[in-house]
């Protein structure tokens, strides 16, 4: 591993130590170093020599130049860390950082499509023109329909999907199961692609994946993750798109209409609650410009 001339014994004892025991990637120790060497110099003094005063006050200072709570944090898991290995090693008797908190990490809104950008997104592949197109329509279906994560959805077999109870049965994280419903149109364009374009893609490959590639193989989530983008872009969609937007927007549209949470929880396959009430804030923060858009005193 390499070292750094500017930074302290202490410091590069850390790393070294961190790198050969927890099997670091060197951009991780990289931060590391970069996080207790910038407040080595702040402190003008060892690091070891710190006070839980002068953490207080160079977590201030961070505040005062509106550095994010994500680095806070990660400043904070460096000398925490240092900090441990100090008092383990004998170099200190005292933990300076022992009852300093982690800042709470502001949970960001995810992405979605409004219902009209998703009907535009649902249209674009053009099934006439290839059994490739009519899958990328039937697996856009599907995702938008069930809220699946993409790599469940490459993942589906022929029987994973029963089509006279209108159901698909998904094994997630986990390896818990659930079942969920396909709803009419996604139902409609699975069976006419399982009838009209699957076997064409099959290439006389014997396989029990749904979707399989032109190859007749399992697709990789970057080939549908391109297609996502090239339909997009086909669809006059010019937003940041994760792999993940039409399962927000799946979450998202169903609480919009009614849709109780905890059902949409079972369909997202969360273990927690918290994790799916994310998508109640999209659905309050649309109300509200609505609300401010469209109320005479909004």
């Amino acid at each position: 591993m390499s070292t750094t001339k500017t930074v302290s014994d202490d410091i590069q004892q850390y790393l070294d130590t961190i790198w050969y025991e927890r099997n670091l990637s060197s951009n991780t120790v990289k931060c590391y170093r970069q996080d207790l060497q910038a407040f080595e110099q702040w402190l003008g003094k060892r690091i070891r020599d710190c006070t839980r005063e002068d953490l207080q006050a160079y977590l201030a200072e961070h505040v005062v130049h509106g550095k994010a709570s994500s680095s806070r944090s990660r400043f904070l898991s460096s000398v925490r860390g240092f900090f441990n290995h100090a008092v383990e090693k004998g170099l200190l008797s005292d933990n300076p950082i022992a009852n300093v908190e982690n800042p709470k990490l502001a949970k960001n809104l995810p992405d979605y499509l409004s219902e009209s950008e998703v009907e535009a997104l649902l249209n674009a592949p053009q099934p006439q023109e290839s059994a490739v197109e009519w899958r990328d329509r039937a697996m856009l279906e599907v995702l938008y329909a069930t809220g699946l994560r993409v790599t469940e959805l490459i993942e589906l077999k022929r029987e994973s999907i029963n089509l006279n109870q209108g159901v698909v049965r998904v094994i997630g994280k986990g390896n818990k199961e659930r079942i969920v419903p396909l709803g009419e149109e996604a139902l409609t364009w699975v069976t006419s692609y399982t009838k009209n374009a699957r076997p064409k893609l099959l290439s006389n490959v014997p396989t029990d994946v749904l979707f399989p590639s032109k190859r007749g193989q399992l697709m990789t989530r970057q080939t549908f993750w391109y297609a996502i983008r090239r339909y997009a872009e086909r669809a006059g969609i010019d937003r940041h798109l994760s792999p993940h937007t039409l399962r927000h927007a799946f979450a998202t549209h169903l609480l919009n209409h009614g849709a109780d949470l905890r059902a949409v929880q079972m369909m997202l396959g969360h273990a927690s609650l918290s994790t799916t009430q994310i998508y109640t804030r999209v659905a309050n923060e649309r109300l509200k410009s609505l609300h401010a858009i469209h109320h005479p005193r909004g």
